[in-house]
């Protein structure tokens, strides 16, 4: 079992700055990536990005690259996504997602193992 816990949403204005987190906590070390993914209302989940701890690979969707920035702690066993030029369309929940399986690329909803509660982030135009 592995616990997530995002933090750090909140409202801010396009072209503003935010950070979130994600602390794991249980079967840590059983975790091959994190990552973050996002459902806007109306709209389905979808991928925003995803470190692999085990070889350091990342990824990002094609509309928050140069934006976004993943980054992991692994002695805390945190992911963070530094969210910069927020834009009105990057407004959604985000929710942390955890791989223990290793199928994947972790880009994909299924790839994953774990999910967090969400963060609800507002950009505001």
């Amino acid at each position: 079992q592995v616990q997530l816990v995002e933090s750090g949403g909140g409202l801010v204005q396009a072209g503003g700055s935010l950070r979130l987190s994600c602390a794991a906590s249980g079967h840590v070390f059983s975790i091959y990536a994190m990552g973050w993914f996002r459902q806007a209302p109306g709209k389905e989940r979808e991928f925003v990005a995803v470190n692999r701890w085990r070889g350091g690979s990342l990824y990002y969707a094609d509309s928050v690259k140069g934006r976004f920035t993943i980054s992991t702690d692994n002695a805390k066993h945190t992911v963070n996504l530094q969210m910069n030029s927020l834009k009105p369309d990057d407004t959604a929940v985000y929710y942390c997602a955890a791989d223990l399986r290793n199928w994947g690329t972790g880009t994909g909803e299924s790839d994953n193992d774990y999910w967090g509660q969400g963060t609800q982030v507002t950009v505001s135009s």
